[in-house]
């Protein structure tokens, strides 16, 4: 199988006047191509940490990240942002949509950045899989949490991205709009054959993926295969 993530030797600490914070310590993680991947462990563990660096948002203070075969060492910001706009989608805890853009316009967004021609078309597509057809032209404060998940959602599979980083994707949402969210995100997956890494507390959401890493005080302590029928 081809590895998409290499994660090797990582730490990443954090320097202050008297002390220095290691939040992050020796971790090495390799993905394949396809794989879902639940990272697991209590607040502070190091977990949205390591995923910012997966995903190139930071630097690692030592050790190396590859996504897809590239590098992100001695990379500057653009050309991280580049990899990412080529390679990645993100699902975040608080939706982070574009306030002034529509359900529509802000799964554009990726598309545009991408110069893709048929922008609109892709994005209509999707908001339909995920049920907004008749909610494209609200904005994110007129739509629900649950609504707004489904527009990131949309937008993080609009770029047919290799890798998908979801953080805390239900965190914010009741448990029934959780439900429908979760089999949402795996069956977009599924039709897309996304390689998807989530960060989170839900034990239910972190069983349905076939891998769960656990991490505590900075360190994998667990990285087990699951078999679903």
């Amino acid at each position: 199988m081809e590895t998409i993530l290499e994660v090797k030797q990582v730490s990443k600490t954090y320097q202050n006047a008297n002390n220095t914070l290691t939040v992050l310590d020796q971790i090495n993680l390799s993905i394949t191509k396809g794989e879902t991947v639940a990272i697991t462990g209590p607040s502070g563990s190091g977990k949205t940490t390591l995923l910012g660096l997966c995903a190139g948002l930071d630097g690692a203070s030592t050790g190396s990240v590859a996504l897809n075969g590239i590098a992100f060492e001695g990379l500057n910001e653009d050309e991280r942002a580049s990899i990412r706009n080529q390679y990645v989608g993100f699902i975040f805890q608080n939706f982070q949509l574009l306030p002034t853009l529509t359900a529509l316009e802000n799964v554009m967004v990726p598309l545009e950045l991408r110069g893709a021609k048929n922008s609109k078309s892709v994005a209509l597509d999707l908001l339909e899989k995920v049920g907004l057809t008749s909610r494209s032209h609200h904005y994110p404060v007129q739509l629900s949490g649950g609504e707004q998940q489904r527009v990131s959602l949309a937008r993080a599979f609009s770029n047919q991205p290799a890798i998908l980083f979801a953080d805390e994707p239900t965190g914010n949402l009741d448990a029934e709009t959780s439900e429908k969210i979760i089999k949402l995100l795996f069956n977009l997956n599924k039709d897309a054959g996304t390689t998807l890494v989530i960060v989170t507390h839900d034990a239910e959401l972190a069983a349905r993926t076939n891998r769960i890493v656990k991490i505590k005080g900075g360190s994998i302590i667990a990285d087990e295969r699951l078999m679903h029928d």
